[in-house]
This record gives structure tokens, sequence and C-alpha cells, in this order.
């Protein structure tokens, strides 16, 4: 059995899978993430030899990761990943791993892969991907193209800033997107103990809690926000709702297109545009960042 790799790597585990020539899932390992460029590495390693008990044998064709933080895809190398304690000098993660493993590596930002699996899973080649997780972030294809921008930065959303008196976000500027409509800061706003924040805040929204009404509202207006600017920016067709937060699923999808009505209420040009009907979430049984990842390593 052969096939093609993906990882996700995350500030906390890493997801691997294996994928076959139709795009199919064959195997999952997940390991807990190692901080630092030397530590990423051998949780690689780790996993991928992992999935390869699985191939009888025969060498995976080769391995796709999805990281977070800036990656020059051309070079395979990654800096800026903060939470992995990958920062300061570029880290030529793909060579030192194509050394180690001994077959071809592909290196791309998570967001960007996890987009790329939506496309794989939906069919639709006109997709921007909102990542709702510890921050917000947009992985955009259009008409069937990753755009990832001149320097990288495209689909940084959580950093546009929109409320000049708001909280200053850890990009440094005040007010951002992120501030309001992310995982961290649900978890500022509603403190839950051992259950996610958000599970623990809709969930208390749904019972009745008027504050939590209150919190919930002005996070879905948060995510309406980042919704409208980046369907003004660029029109997609659709927008996925992913990352850790969108594991809420539909009760996500309806308290953020009510946001979006509530917002076209006194707009006819917003309302012509129906940007409530666009929203989709990820399916939450599928690892779409992982999978994306690893058809962009067969690619």
């Amino acid at each position: 059995m052969t096939g093609t790799i993906g990882l996700d790597i995350g500030a906390t585990k890493t997801l691997g899978v294996l994928v076959d020539a139709d795009g199919r899932v064959l195997e999952q390992v997940r390991e807990a993430t190692e901080p630092g460029p030397d530590g990423v590495v051998r949780t690689v390693e780790l996993v991928v030899a992992h999935l390869g008990a699985a191939t009888d044998g025969a060498p995976a064709t080769s391995v796709g990761l999805g990281i977070p933080g800036l990656v020059d895809v051309e070079r395979g190398a990654v800096k800026h990943a903060v939470n992995l304690g990958v920062d300061g000098d570029w880290v030529p993660l793909r060579a030192e791993l194509e050394a180690r493993l001994g077959v071809r590596v592909a290196v791309e930002n998570d967001v960007n892969v996890a987009t790329l699996g939506a496309v794989a899973l939906s069919g639709i080649q006109d997709l921007v991907y909102l990542s709702i997780g510890t921050g917000l972030a947009a992985g955009l294809v259009l008409d069937g193209v990753l755009r990832r921008g001149a320097t990288g930065a495209a689909g940084e959303i959580g950093h546009v800033p929109i409320d000049p008196h708001g909280a200053v976000c850890q990009c440094g500027q005040r007010g951002c997107l992120e501030t309001v409509a992310s995982g961290r800061a649900l978890e500022e706003a509603w403190p839950s103990g051992e259950v996610p924040p958000a599970q623990a805040l809709f969930a208390a929204a749904a019972a009745g809690d008027a504050r939590a009404v209150e919190v919930r509202g002005r996070f879905a207006a948060g995510v309406a926000d980042a919704v409208r600017t980046l369907c003004l920016s660029v029109d997609p067709a659709t927008i996925v709702l992913g990352g850790g937060v969108a594991h809420l699923g539909p009760p996500l999808v309806e308290a953020v297109s009510d946001a979006l009505r509530a917002q076209a209420a006194t707009s006819p040009f917003l309302a012509s545009l129906d940007l409530a009907a666009r929203i989709r979430v990820v399916p939450v049984d599928q690892p779409v960042a992982a999978i994306g990842a690893a058809l962009l390593g067969r690619q």
C-alpha cells in the first residue's frame, strides 16, 4: 500500500494522514508537537514513521505539511511560527526533512492547506476558508488558484482594525478583528475551565443566559465583519468556516448568518449580495488541513 502523507502541525498536536490516489484517508496519527525547530522535525519524523507502518513497508511517495507562520513555499522555509517556538531566522524545514525522510516534501501555511482540503472535499473552485482558531485568518482559492499574496500575507483578515478604541492585538495594532472574533477572544470573554469556551458560551446562550447572548452576538458580529470584508474584497462563491471554533457546527453558521442579515437590514446593496447564503461549515469528521497538505505534497 502506498500513498501520500499530509501533516497539520499545531501548537500542541500534530495530525498526520495517509491518503490514497483517490484522496481517501487510509490512516490517521496524532502526536504531541515538540516545540522548537528541532522539535518540529522530530515530531514530523515520528508521525511519518507511524503512518509508514500502514504502508506494508512501501514508503509514501511524498509528504506535505501545513504549519503556522510565514512560509516561503519556494524554499520550503518557515519563520514567525511563534506558538511552535519557531521564530527569528528562516528555518529550512523542507531541506532538513527531505534529507531525513528520503522523499519529496512540500511546506505551506496551515490555513492555506486547510483551504486546499476544503476545495477538494467540496469541489468548489472559488472558495474562502475562514479559520476561527486561536487567531483569525483566511485562505483564498480564487478560480481554482491558491492566492498567497506578494509577501504571503493574503488572507490575514484577523489583523484588519475595526475599532480604534478596542483592545491591543498581538500584532501591535489596536482593535483588530482577531481581538473580537477568535478562540482567544472567546476565552477572554467567556472563561469556561475545562470546557472549550465556544461550546460553553453557545450552550449558555441557548439556555437563555442574557450575558452569554450578548457575548455570542458580539462574537458572531465580528465573524460576520470578517465574512463581509472578504466577500467585498474578492467576492467568492462560498465561505467555509473552519478552525477549532467551527466544531460548533450549525449553531455557529446560524449565529453568523443572523449577524450578516442584521448588518444587511439597512443596506439594499448588502442584502442583494445575500452573504448569509454563502456560509458553510467544514465537516467536523474530515481533517481538512492534513488532507490539503497531502494533496499539496502530491503536486
